[in-house]
């Protein structure tokens, strides 16, 4: 059910041209034309909860992970200006957004997935907030288990309803339907939130990644008006 929404989402704001602020079109020579490549290829339109669950499991076969709910290996690029406050100033830009605070944690790597629970909870007390401040979450879909546990785990941890963090989280999608481009998800997330943060008129959002090794990050903005 948690891959068949991102896939829903995600085809839905593609159609909504939700991404067009944050995609720079690239042309690419073929042999007898020129293509502007401008939308993500990945998301399935035509993705049922009965193609998913007729999928086999990708590595234990009592497992739960496949490549239905899993995030996709494709490729993407991604670049973003960070300005101190007086460079900014200095250079006449228009900040979109503000760091507020960011944080890294690490547990078992048995558990990787899990990372960005610690990494959050610690980014929001630094930034002296709570989970009921933040407006806009984007999580990265590593897998659809992973992140599940994620959202739950932020619940459990911070004595709310899965609910107030799920529905505030992943409005557009995730890995899972967007892909995972190694090197460049976490500025894609990044970017994703600040544009739906300013979409939603909201004022904070959390972004985080679990990463290999068993490490998590995650980052706490808030939208410049």
């Amino acid at each position: 059910e948690y891959a068949l929404s991102s896939q829903q989402k995600a085809v839905a704001a593609i159609e909504a041209g939700k991404f067009k602020d944050e995609i720079v079109p690239v042309e690419v020579q073929q042999r007898r034309e020129t293509v502007l490549f401008d939308t993500d290829e990945y998301p399935k339109a035509n993705a049922t909860m009965e193609a998913l669950s007729k999928l086999r499991p990708a590595f234990d076969r009592e497992g739960t992970v496949t490549a239905g709910n899993a995030s996709g290996i494709n490729d993407g690029a991604s670049a973003i200006i960070v300005a101190s406050e007086s460079a900014v100033k200095a250079h006449g830009l228009t900040p979109l957004a503000e760091i507020v605070s960011y944080a890294q944690s690490g547990l078992d790597p048995k558990i990787m997935g899990l990372g960005p629970v610690e990494s959050v909870n610690k980014a929001l007390a630094k930034a002296e907030l709570t989970v009921n401040d933040i407006d806009v979450y984007e999580l990265n879909e590593a897998f659809a288990a992973q992140a599940l546990g994620v959202i739950h785990q932020l619940a459990e941890t911070n004595q709310v309803p899965v609910n107030a963090i799920q529905d505030k989280a992943n409005f557009n999608g995730g890995a899972i339907a967007l892909g995972h481009p190694l090197g460049a998800s976490g500025n894609r997330i990044l970017v994703t939130l600040v544009h739906e943060l300013h979409k939603q008129n909201g004022q904070y959002g959390v972004a985080s990644l679990c990463v290999g090794g068993g490490m998590g990050t995650a980052v706490v903005v808030k939208a410049v008006k």
